[in-house]
C-alpha cells in the first residue's frame, strides 16, 4: 500500500498537519499558563478559543471594523474575560477541594457556549478573510496560505512568550509562584494578581489561536471540540512544560493529518487517543512535564 504514496503528497500531509499542530500547541501554551500558575486543570480551554473566534467575528464582520483594530480589541475583550472568570468563578474556590474548581471549569464550557448561542446563534460562520490566499510552493509541494501563516504567527507568538517568561519580570513572577506560592509570597509577589495575570494571559492566546482556527475551517459554536486535542496535548507534553506542549502539540497533529489522510478521517482520534494511553501508562506525568502526581 505505502509503496503507491506520493512523496509530494507525504510532504503537503506533513506540512498540512504541522499547521495544525501549531494551533494545538499555541492553545496548549494558554492551558499550561493557567496550570502553571494557580493548578487549575481549565476544561474550558476550548471554548475559550470559540468565544475569542465569535468576538473577534463580531468586531470584524458585525461592526466591520477594520482588522488591525478588531484583532487588538478582541484581545482586550479576552483578556477582561478571562480575568472576569478568574475573579468571579475561579479564585473564590482556590482554597477549597481541587475537584470543586474542576468541576467549575465544566460548568464554564457549558457557559460560553450558551452565550455564543444566544449571541450568534448556532449557525457555522465564517471569518472575513484576512490571511493572504495565494498557495505558497516549495519545491512541487503546494501548502494552504491559511496553513502557512497561521503555522507562522502561532510559531511566533510561542517564541514570544518563551522570552516573556525567560526574562520579564511577570514571567519570572509566575514560575516563582509556581515553584512555590508561600516562598513567592514572602519575597513579595503579589500571588493574586498573577492569578489573574495568567487568566487574563490565556485567555488572550486562547483567542488568537481561535481567530486562526477559524480563519481556516470556519467557526461554530461547536468548535470548542478543539479542545479535546488539546487536552491530549497538554497531558502528553505535561501538564507544567510550555515546551512539552510545543512538541507534542506539533506531533499529535501532524499525527491526525498523516493517519487522516491515509486511513480515513475516523481513525484520526482512534490514533490520538491510543497515544494519551501509551503516555498515561508508561509517563503519566507526560513527557516533558514535572515529575509529581497528584491525585484528586
Amino acid at each position: 500500500m505505502f509503496g503507491a504514496i506520493d512523496p509530494i503528497d507525504i510532504i503537503e500531509t506533513s506540512i498540512a498537519g504541522l499547521g495544525t499542530g501549531a494551533l494545538l500547541a499555541l492553545t496548549g501554551v494558554a492551558f499550561v499558563i493557567i496550570y502553571k500558575a494557580t493548578k487549575v486543570i481549565n476544561l474550558a480551554i476550548g471554548e475559550m478559543l470559540m468565544i475569542g473566534a465569535f468576538v473577534f467575528y463580531g468586531f470584524s464582520a458585525g461592526l466591520a471594523l477594520p482588522i488591525w483594530i478588531s484583532i487588538p480589541a478582541t484581545l482586550v475583550v479576552a483578556a477582561l474575560i478571562g480575568g472576569g472568570i478568574e475573579r468571579l468563578m475561579i479564585r473564590p474556590l482556590m482554597k477549597d477541594n481541587p475537584v470543586s474548581v474542576f468541576m467549575v471549569t465544566i460548568g464554564l464550557t457549558s457557559i460560553l457556549i450558551g452565550i455564543v448561542e444566544l449571541i450568534w446563534t448556532a449557525e457555522p460562520r465564517r471569518l472575513p478573510e484576512f490571511l493572504p490566499g495565494q498557495p505558497i510552493v516549495l519545491g512541487e509541494a503546494f501548502i494552504g496560505s491559511k496553513t502557512a501563516y497561521s503555522f507562522l504567527i502561532a510559531a511566533a507568538v510561542i517564541a514570544v512568550l518563551l522570552v516573556v517568561f525567560a526574562f520579564w519580570r511577570g514571567g519570572i513572577a509566575l514560575r516563582a509562584t509556581a515553584t512555590d506560592r508561600a516562598a513567592a509570597s514572602s519575597v513579595g509577589i503579589n500571588i493574586a494578581g498573577v492569578f489573574s495575570f495568567s487568566w487574563m494571559l490565556a485567555a488572550m492566546v486562547a483567542a488568537l489561536a481561535g481567530i486562526l482556527v477559524g480563519s481556516v475551517g470556519g467557526i461554530s459554536s461547536a468548535m470548542g471540540l478543539f479542545g479535546l486535542s488539546v487536552f491530549v496535548v497538554v497531558i502528553v507534553g505535561g501538564l507544567d512544560s510550555i515546551a512539552g506542549a510545543l512538541i507534542a502539540g506539533l506531533f499529535i497533529g501532524w499525527l491526525e493529518a498523516m493517519v487522516g489522510r491515509f486511513f480515513g478521517g475516523e481513525f484520526k482520534l482512534l490514533a490520538t487517543f491510543s497515544i494519551l494511553l501509551v503516555v498515561l501508562v508508561v509517563r503519566p506525568y507526560g513527557l516533558f512535564g514535572t515529575h509529581e502526581i497528584e491525585r484528586l
